[in-house]
């Protein structure tokens, strides 16, 4: 059961992280200069869409953990930290931050100038913190400190 647990979890990590990433990381860009307003728009729509999606990572991890009976490990416990300060950056900052630069049912952005560039260079910065988080937690996963399978 492990193995189908840690196969579902990469699975979803990959598929449904990924999107989120990659999407939250083009908007900031895009958003000021993208030569339609549907771009950011539909960036804004993955990143929203996944965020439910992406639920499945962490309910998978902690199934993979109790299987293995590594859920007291102070490296899956960090991960487990760390993925919700990442869903609470994503749910909390990035989505409002992408919603307030585009105009409500028609994806123009609406805030203009000085404004929006700090509003874009904020979200930029947010969605660095975010992939950084992830980032660590993938390289938990992967080292595992204290592991004893020598990786």
């Amino acid at each position: 059961m492990a193995k189908l647990f840690l196969s579902l979890h990469v699975l979803a990590a990959i598929l449904a992280i990924g999107p989120i990433t990659v999407a939250a990381s083009m908007f900031p860009r895009l958003a000021r200069t993208a030569p339609t307003p549907e771009t950011p728009a539909l960036l804004h729509k993955i990143c929203r869409s996944y965020a439910y999606v992406s639920a499945a990572v962490p309910v998978l991890g902690i199934a993979t953990g109790a299987a293995l009976g590594v859920l007291s490990d102070a490296w899956l416990v960090v991960s487990i930290v760390l993925t919700g300060v990442a869903a609470g950056v994503l749910v909390a900052v990035i989505l409002p931050g992408q919603g307030e630069l585009l105009e409500a049912g028609e994806g123009a952005v609406t805030v203009a100038g000085e404004e929006r560039r700090a509003a874009t260079r904020k979200l930029t910065m947010t969605t660095g913190v975010f992939n950084l988080l992830w980032t660590v937690v993938v390289v938990l996963m992967i080292v595992r400190p204290g592991s004893t399978t020598g990786a």
